[in-house]
């Protein structure tokens, strides 16, 4: 008998004894390099931040793992930081903001790696660079905005919720037992009493204050003209422009342009990052399908997580 049928026909009386486990979940592979436009043996690393910026991947598809962003871009940067012939980076966003601190983590990553690098960073806003979306920009030398853009936001919301009338409507009553009064403040079973609201606004002011201090730094801009542009209006492109809050109206090609003039390159490539059977094209590829605006899942997920502060542009 050959030992491939004697295999076969022992693999049958092992199965029986033994429970078999077979993890058929996709495996996240290692980044791979895309040359999406231009040629040349400089590169300009394209990064591309879009939708609503968390912590954590905020919706995830059935079978197909994500890797969250934070851990992407991260992971991004690293690669490029290894990589002598990246000359530039240029920030896509197209983002409403998100929670305070996937916005900072994001704005201090972009930081280090151009401080690391010492290399040209640009930023390009798409459709959407509003509140945490613009507080990320401000890591770049440079600030691009799409003629139809929609930017500013500027400002910090929390999210909660309070379901103590329908608790009551349906016969149901929380207990929480405490260690302190306040433990429990923000919980979606109790309204907040007045002292609870002025401790929460202290925190929102705080946070508040953190992003018109770094518009100010980075955009070398006066701070109370800052805080007289920051009570959450959005703004379009030119008046983004006017107001100093953007270096100039233009196009994505437009923002490619000024990196590789900032880098002194005079001809690059522009190359993005991916996983395999990942989609790599063009400088409007996108890394991931995420939507530039929060669902109702989502939502969902944010306020039954606990009180959220947001750098986000929520209508």
């Amino acid at each position: 008998m050959s030992p491939i049928l004697r295999s076969l026909l022992v693999l049958p009386l092992l199965l029986a004894g033994c429970a078999l486990s077979i993890d058929l979940t996709p495996r996240i592979r290692p980044l791979e390099e895309k040359t999406v436009e231009g040629a040349g043996r400089e590169k300009i690393l394209l990064l591309d931040l879009s939708g609503v910026f968390a912590e954590e991947p905020l919706l995830t598809l059935e079978g197909r793992p994500r890797v969250p962003l934070l851990a992407r871009v991260r992971e991004e940067l690293e690669k490029a930081a290894l990589d002598d012939r990246v000359k530039a980076l240029v920030l896509r966003i197209n983002s409403p903001g998100g929670t305070v601190t996937a916005s900072d983590i994001l704005y201090r990553e972009i930081v280090r790696f151009k401080t690391t690098r010492r290399v040209p960073v640009v930023a390009a806003l798409l459709d959407v660079g509003a509140s945490g979306g613009y507080y990320v920009a401000l890591a770049a030398d440079r600030i691009v905005a799409h003629p139809t853009a929609i930017t500013g936001s500027i400002g910090v919301l929390m999210l909660t919720v309070n379901a103590e009338g329908l608790l009551q409507k349906i016969g149901v009553t929380p207990t929480a037992i405490k260690s302190g009064e306040k433990k429990d403040m923000g919980a979606p079973f109790r309204a907040l009493s007045p002292e609870e609201h002025a401790i929460f606004q202290s925190v929102i002011d705080q946070l508040h204050a953190r992003f018109v201090g770094l518009i100010a730094r980075e955009r070398k801009l006066p701070e109370a003209r800052v805080r007289a542009l920051a009570d959450g209006r959005i703004l379009t492109a030119a008046e983004a422009h006017a107001a100093g809050l953007v270096d100039a109206v233009g196009y994505l090609d437009e923002a490619v342009g000024a990196a590789r003039e900032a880098a002194g390159l005079g001809a690059a490539r522009v190359v993005m990052y991916h996983r395999p059977k990942q989609y790599r094209a063009t400088i409007y590829s996108a890394a991931e399908p995420a939507p530039p605006t929060l669902s109702a899942a989502d939502l969902a997920r944010l306020i039954l997580a606990g009180p959220k502060f947001l750098y986000l542009w929520w209508p």
